[in-house]
């Protein structure tokens, strides 16, 4: 089993290569990148300061000279094929460095640095709260099946996830923030609390760390929800069906006929393997954690890593774009050797060679 892991960690770096080669030749051979958005912006700045005529089309008649295009393709680093550019992108990232943001001019490393504390956040409590609860919530649903609890507990489960988290999200901003007022509309943090940690709160006396918390919790409570209603009914209904799976197996059949206490056997035999399917999505569930949605980002103003991925795609940043893509393929292929061991550590049967 050793070799097998050996083996998909040595896996991890062609199929990076595999992965950021053809990311960067389709972003490079995509139109309107950020060099035909430098020429029309410079081009729409000379046209408002008078100095170019009604009817000039794009790179005819226009100011912009030869060299000037030259050093605006350089910068952009279209003035080489684009295999040649992927080589010293690459080099790059060898040596740490994922480049700056054409837009911003801000070092890609500082950008998902700024983003990363808040999606690890939103992912680890989202991640902990819906095994934490869809767990047990399915254990007992398949001892109780058929019974109120179980229909009761499957329609609210279904029923929300019917709701995408967005739409959600908008329902949940317009009654909770806007029509009561209960809680905050946007943002990670209160506004008084911007920019200080919990440790910087907790050193100093003049700052409350009490409130610092509360306003985090006030302002976690609409987009966690959002977050955690999709994952609710698929987690949950997986552990229940997986677990009637086993207890109709004769093997607990027999462990019940033998004398044994039925939640004993359960908790002994039937749950350990009925968690089997439960851990084999385990680590594709943390990539996706972390990566965030950039829709509930988007509605609830979070400067999360899911809305700097999408604002890097919409606006063409090709070094963001190229920065977020490999942290979410790291993520997901070691969250799929994670999801492997997890296996092998509930099923001792399972040997992978």
């Amino acid at each position: 089993m050793r070799d097998y892991f050996i083996r998909r960690f040595l896996l991890i770096p062609p199929t990076l290569l595999g992965i950021t080669i053809l990311v960067f030749f389709i972003a490079r051979a995509m139109p309107g990148g950020p060099l035909e958005q430098a020429l029309m912006q410079a081009q729409m700045a000379q046209q408002m300061g008078g100095e170019m005529r009604m009817g000039q089309r794009t790179g005819q008649g226009s100011n912009i000279t030869p060299r000037q295009r030259e050093q605006l393709a350089a910068l952009y680093g279209y003035d080489k094929p684009w295999y040649l550019a992927y080589a010293q992108w690459l080099g790059d990232v060898v040596r740490g460095d994922l480049g700056k943001s054409f837009r911003y001019q801000k070092p890609v490393w500082e950008m998902i640095g700024n983003c990363m504390p808040v999606s690890i956040y939103y992912g680890l409590v989202t991640l902990v709260l819906t095994y934490g609860v869809c767990i047990p919530l399915g254990i007992v649903k398949a001892i109780k099946h058929r019974t109120w609890m179980d229909s009761t507990s499957s329609v609210l489960v279904f029923a929300g996830y019917a709701v995408p988290g967005y739409v959600l999200g908008a329902l949940l901003l317009l009654y909770f923030s806007f029509d009561l007022g209960w809680l905050p509309r946007r943002g990670f943090i209160g506004e008084e609390y911007e920019g200080i940690g919990l440790w910087q709160a907790i050193g100093d006396p003049a700052i409350s760390a009490p409130g610092l918390l509360w306003s985090l919790v006030k302002h976690s409570i609409l987009p966690l929800c959002c977050y955690m209603v999709g994952s609710f009914a698929v987690l949950t209904m997986l552990m229940k069906n997986s677990l009637m799976d086993n207890l109709a197996a004769d093997y607990m059949r027999t462990a019940v006929g033998k004398g044994m206490d039925f939640r004993k056997a359960v908790v002994r035999h039937a749950l350990r393997n009925s968690l089997i399917p439960i851990a084999t999505g385990f680590g594709n569930n943390i990539s996706l954690f972390l990566t965030g949605s950039f829709l509930i980002e988007k509605i609830f103003n979070i400067n999360g890593f899911g809305l700097l991925g999408f604002n890097s795609v919409v606006d063409y940043d090709y070094p963001v774009v190229m920065g977020v893509l490999l942290l979410s393929s790291v993520l997901l292929l070691l969250g799929n050797i994670l999801s492997d061991m997890l296996v092998a550590l509930v099923d001792p049967r399972i040997r992978f060679t």
